[in-house]
């Protein structure tokens, strides 16, 4: 048997059943699991954490860069120029806005995402 998501091989009881489909355990995690950006207590532990050894990802340290060299940018561009999916993106991006590094901002009905410290004419998202 086949993870319907990754194609991995799983055996049947390593299968999980998610809106219809048979997943593989890290695939069924990735499907259940709610990112969310604007949160007050990953926020202040993320802040406590940079502050005695801070430390990104590779994905997330590209991602910063990337911002940081031609932001404001929308979602579509980061995941065009840097190759990654939207899922990964998000991802990253969570732990990013969660050590204020990062942050969203509308402009023009258009979500862009920017440095955290940098000055937006539009507003947080």
């Amino acid at each position: 048997m086949k993870c319907e998501k990754c194609t991995t091989v799983i055996s049947e009881s390593d299968r999980y059943e998610h809106a219809g489909r048979s997943l593989c355990e890290d695939c069924y995690l990735d499907s259940v699991t709610i990112i969310r950006t604007c949160d007050p207590w990953a926020v202040h532990s993320a802040k406590n954490t940079i502050s005695q050894a801070p430390g990104l990802t590779a994905d997330q340290q590209r991602i910063f860069d990337h911002i940081k060299a031609g932001g404001p940018l929308t979602m579509e561009q980061i995941c065009s120029d840097l190759g990654i999916s939207e899922e990964e993106f998000r991802s990253n991006f969570a732990t990013l806005r969660h050590m204020e590094l990062a942050t969203g901002c509308k402009k023009d009905g258009q979500v862009y995402f920017t440095l955290f410290d940098q000055p937006s004419e539009a507003g947080p998202v």
